[in-house]
């Protein structure tokens, strides 16, 4: 029996990416394997329908669906999308599980599997299929170069027959893959930085990029490589020695978010108020909240000669690569699920069970299913 993978052409507003790129796409074919792309779905990346050699080409999204085994997003699906797909087929994407409850009801009616790669296990064996990690990774590189499109500043020192240019200085607060990512980067450019995490775990890491590590003397870890949250003890500590680097950086490039959780408000208001004019603030927890309190979603707000930047879906923007990466995560996600020529779902896999959020009609998920009944109730 033949599966079908499917792949649509993304219907959010300035989505670049595409879940498979052409060489993932003729990997996952074989003789029991037919992948089946979206006519257009790769254009905005430069893959036109005759680059997916191999593939089918579905003219029209609702056939696609209709006839999809497995279907593969980068975001979640529309009620239009859920209402069109093949009854009992296998779902994997960016699903955004802590959120809208009836889309979860939606594709448990239509007894999809949908597995959320923000759920995906942060193990040693899953680390291949980590799409969280190697999208923030996207992430952290592209808010240095969108903060140094803002700032007036050269980032590194230069020597001219004019004078010497002082570099600029960069905080970046969160130590994750984004933030190690943004330092990496900052440092690459020429730049003085600073690296801050309450997670005093990353200190190590955060220095061997270059970076001087900022310590407040907390220890925060939390679990799934996530910081917890602070008490208001810790709070005030943090926010009293985190204020003399805020007020002393050209550019801070924050990165503090826990998928499904608002993000922790870091930089105040006077804080800002206490940096020099020209500066900028690229908070990449925008879509959670922001990390600052002036922090407006896809905005760049100017308070008081700073600019504070909080775009969203900052991984779609370098769409090429970021496409490469995911499709490398689905493909060794879907090596758990393809074997001896079949689609076979094994609940025992801490991987698969740990991702699976809707299986045979239920919501599946222990954490999910009580994060939405107490949401609903």
């Amino acid at each position: 029996m033949t599966i079908n993978i499917g792949v649509p052409k993304e219907i959010r507003e300035n989505e670049q990416r595409v879940a498979l790129v052409p060489d993932i796409a003729r990997r996952l074919t074989t003789d029991t394997v037919k992948v089946i792309i979206e006519t257009g779905a790769g254009l905005q990346i430069g893959f036109s329908d005759e680059d997916y050699d191999g593939a089918d080409i579905a003219t029209d999204s609702q056939s696609l669906l209709g006839k999809s085994d497995i279907m593969l997003m980068v975001n979640p699906p529309s009620e239009q999308q859920i209402s069109q797909l093949k009854e009992g087929a296998t779902l994997i994407g960016f699903l955004d599980p802590f959120a809208d409850p009836g889309r979860f009801a939606a594709l448990a009616k239509k007894n999809i599997s949908a597995f959320s790669v923000e759920l995906i296990p942060r193990i040693s064996r899953a680390q291949a299929m980590d799409a969280l990690s190697s999208q923030a990774s996207i992430a952290g590189y592209k808010a240095v170069l969108l903060a140094s499109n803002l700032l007036g500043k050269f980032f590194p020192m230069l020597t001219t027959a004019a004078g010497t240019i002082r570099p600029s200085k960069v905080l970046v607060i969160g130590a994750g893959v984004a933030g190690l990512q943004a330092i990496a980067t900052a440092r690459r450019l020429g730049a003085i930085v600073e690296g801050y995490d309450v997670r005093n775990a990353v200190k190590e890491q955060v220095e061997s990029l270059g970076a001087k590590f900022v310590d407040i003397e907390i220890k925060a870890e939390g679990s799934g490589g996530y910081a917890r949250e602070l008490t208001e003890d810790e709070r005030q500590q943090q926010q009293v020695i985190l204020a003399r680097h805020v007020a002393a950086a050209d550019v801070i490039v924050s990165t503090a978010a826990i998928p499904g959780r608002p993000s922790p408000r870091i930089i105040t208001s006077a804080m800002v108020e206490n940096m020099r004019g020209g500066s900028v603030i690229v908070d990449l927890a925008a879509e959670g909240g922001g990390n600052c309190e002036l922090t407006k979603a896809n905005e760049t707000v100017e308070h008081q000669g700073v600019k504070i930047y909080g775009p969203v879906n900052v991984p779609g923007m370098v769409g090429n690569h970021a496409s490469e990466l995911y499709a490398k995560n689905l493909l060794n996600f879907l090596g758990l699920l393809l074997k001896d020529e079949q689609l076979i779902i094994d609940l025992d896999d801490e991987i698969i069970n740990g991702s699976l959020i809707t299986h045979q009609g239920i919501l599946h998920h222990k954490g999910i299913r009580e994060e939405l009944e107490g949401a609903s109730s």
